[in-house]
């Protein structure tokens, strides 16, 4: 295996940053990806071209995030999430939005979804996200949380509860919710309330899965 690439963020010794280890097979996408992550702060403690180094990476640093492509050689990134534990939330950066690989990664555990057509500080807006506990799914995947209407639990969700969830899904606060709907910070917190009840979800967190797992379902 090769050995492990390391890059540090800049700042004070002593700064609390979101620890990270990056994996992909296109070395210009690794180096390029590190250099904007590094620049928003975050501390990129590993850079890694296989799953298997990505395994040992982890193993290894314990980092609060691991954003892995979804194919590269050996393990692929969703075989890593499915192998390590619960101190590392994964972020798949991908260019594939098969909806049945979607589904199958939430059922994993996987906690954020980024395109790679999307822009390389969308993945930076990922990693803040999921590393306070919220998830992260690209507005191209996430869009059918709007408008679905395929499953029974659904269909109880109300048009404002479904623009909530992909606002959820998209790393919105309670408060920045309510100002991209015109509506107070606690109706928006009303709405999640109601939606996690409606999707018998435990947490948020658990309320956009199941609504985008649905949503996905044929």
């Amino acid at each position: 295996m090769s050995a492990l690439a390391r890059v540090t963020s800049p700042g004070n010794p002593g700064d609390a940053r979101i620890t990270c280890v990056i994996a992909d097979d296109h070395p210009a996408v690794l180096d390029s990806l590190a250099r904007v992550l590094v620049r928003k702060g975050i501390e990129v403690v590993a850079q890694v071209r296989d799953g298997d180094d990505a395994l040992r990476a982890i193993d290894e640093l314990r980092p609060a995030v691991a954003v892995l492509d979804l194919r590269m050689p050996g393990l692929s990134g969703l075989g890593v999430a499915r192998r390590i534990g619960p101190q590392t939330a994964v972020i798949l950066y991908t260019g594939h939005s098969d909806r049945s690989l979607v589904v199958e990664a939430l059922d994993a555990g996987v906690r954020g979804f980024v395109l790679k057509e999307a822009p390389l500080v969308d993945v930076a807006r990922a990693i803040d996200t999921v590393g306070a506990g919220g998830v992260y799914v690209d507005p191209v995947l996430a869009g059918a949380l709007a408008t679905g209407d395929k499953s029974t639990q659904l269909k109880l969700l109300s048009q404002r509860e479904r623009q909530v969830l992909r606002l959820l899904a998209d790393g919105h606060r309670n408060d920045e919710i309510g100002r991209r709907l015109h509506i107070a910070s606690e109706t928006a917190r009303a709405h999640i309330r109601n939606a996690m009840r409606k999707l018998e979800a435990d947490t948020r967190t658990q309320a956009v899965a199941t609504a985008l797992r649905q949503s996905m379902n044929e």
